[in-house]
């Protein structure tokens, strides 16, 4: 069986703990590799290594640390098709969903090739007499990222690329159900340039997550996973005096007007709410269309085109729309959950219960259901289910459809489909969600500006990659400076103001 290693110093180094966890191949359930999970002397060694390489790192010039970054992207493209191979066999996603999950990463690297402009300060001439004052703003030593396990490529470059163009040296622990993309881009980032010890990459569960947190060098952390070990990380992180931004779970609405185009509608429901079978922090899983002539019409293209979808493996070809989710555990948890709905009295319209491929038995491939009739205190409307399911939750007015996101404990994402304008405006300034779409499905921003959600959904006050990157990977010193002139006499300096 393959053994995975840590990656410290810019070598592979194999682990000494004696502690492993297995990765499945999802699509087959079958054992294809395992890691090694750190111990807090594995952590706080790479910790103390990463502070020594800092030193340069941080001193270099912003440009010469640009230039890394136009290699590492270059490296990227060229080793595109690799990297979301990489993504697929473990994570079990579609290859046009690897390539998508690497793209988006390579799209904050491409950002932060401009770090230099990202990263001047402030000047003002003669704020008093003969005062100038100026602000810079520096690296803050050593930071850590914490990734999940559904966007191997992206979320670890959206955290290392910013960081490191700051001039900090950083630790990334990632999934350890799906680690071998983060160990690779590591070795692409030491060929083009980075210098050993300003990434190092550590494996390992909750106790090295708890070491990070408590390690008195490490001044920053940023996390994505669930809510529950958003609010954890952060308060242990605050506790212990670092920054953090830690972005949680999701319960993302799609609000379809009447005047809606139903077709390009129900279209982008399908792909935001089952691509990736529904493992994305960004994936719609409630549909709110507005009046019953909107939900049945709705609901009556939906069914054929959630019925159509093909779930399969990656290696399969371009033509599957979704592959497993995760593990044995997280199907079933999605099953059980869809269960609860039938139980509690929603409408289940499409039964992906049950899903089994020729072939593929014991893998963990989870059937496309569709409910109607939802009600917000059912299981499904509540939890985030982060699997291949769509619950339509039925408004009679605009106003009911916006209160029903407004009233919700999560604000990642949001969309509204419809052709007025003025609704559209509206919905846009009263709804309390961090990243909302209008006629678009999953409104993931632009690398140039900053990705981060509201309410449960996100702790810190500063989002992702982006400008708010950038203020969040340093701190700002303001110097207030007056100088004077003088003479020599005698050894000592008769100082007077300059005139």
């Amino acid at each position: 069986m393959k053994e995975l290693t840590h990656y410290i110093n810019g070598a592979h180094v194999k682990g000494t703990s004696g502690r492993f966890t297995e990765i499945f191949n999802p699509a087959t359930g079958e054992v294809q590799a395992k890691v090694p999970l750190a111990t807090v002397q594995e952590l706080n060694d790479a910790v103390a290594k990463a502070a020594e390489a800092q030193k340069t790192w941080g001193a270099t010039n912003p440009q010469r640390r640009a230039r890394v970054m136009m290699k590492f992207g270059a490296l990227i493209n060229e080793h595109m098709d690799e990297l979301a191979e990489l993504v697929s066999r473990e994570h079990g996603k579609t290859l046009p969903d690897a390539r998508g999950d690497v793209q988006r990463g390579l799209e904050v690297v491409e950002v932060c090739m401009g770090a230099p402009a990202m990263l001047k300060g402030e000047f003002t001439d003669d704020g008093g007499p003969g005062i100038d004052l100026y602000s810079m703003r520096q690296a803050l030593g050593v930071v850590a990222g914490i990734t999940p396990f559904n966007f191997p490529a992206m979320i670890p470059l959206w955290k290392m690329a910013p960081a490191i163009s700051c001039g900090n040296a950083m630790i990334l622990k990632p999934s350890e159900r799906c680690p071998s993309t983060a160990l690779r881009l590591a070795e692409l980032l030491s060929e083009a340039g980075l210098p050993d010890g300003v990434l190092q990459v550590v494996n390992g569960d909750k106790e090295v997550v708890d070491a990070i947190l408590d390690n008195e060098t490490v001044q920053a952390v940023g996390f994505v996973g669930s809510t529950p070990i958003a609010q954890y990380i952060y308060g242990r992180a605050a506790t212990n005096g670092k920054r953090a931004q830690c972005f949680g779970g999701a319960k993302n609405h799609m609000i379809i007007m009447p005047d809606a185009d139903l077709d390009k509608a129900a279209d982008a429901l399908v792909g935001a709410g089952y691509g990736a079978a529904g493992e994305r922090c960004m994936a719609i899983s409630v549909a709110v269309p507005v009046g019953k002539e909107t939900a049945d019409k709705l609901i009556a293209k939906l069914v054929p085109r959630v019925e159509k979808l093909k779930v399969g493996p990656y290696t399969s070809g371009e033509d599957v729309d979704y592959g497993p989710v995760i593990t044995a555990a997280a199907k079933q948890r999605i099953e059980g959950l869809v269960n609860s709905g039938v139980d509690q009295g929603a409408d289940l319209v499409v039964d992906g219960r049950g899903f089994s491929l020729q072939g593929y038995e014991d893998g963990y491939f989870v059937g496309p259901s569709l409910f109607d009739n939802v009600t917000t205190d059912m299981d499904i409307y509540k939890e985030e289910i982060f699997g291949p399911v769509l619950s339509t939750v039925r408004a009679e007015t605009y106003e009911e459809a916006l209160n029903l996101v407004i009233d919700n404990p999560y604000g990642n994402g949001v969309a509204i489909y419809t052709a007025d304008g003025d609704t559209a405006r509206d919905f846009a300034h009263r709804v309390n969600v961090g990243m909302v779409g209008i006629n678009f499905p999953i409104p993931v921003p632009l690398s140039y500006h900053s990705f981060g959600g509201w309410k449960k959904s996100a702790f810190g006050d500063l989002n992702q990659y982006g400008p708010d990157a950038f203020k969040f990977y340093t701190k700002t010193k303001t110097v207030t400076a007056r100088w004077f002139s003088g003479i020599k006499d005698g050894g000592e300096f008769n100082f007077k103001p300059m005139e």
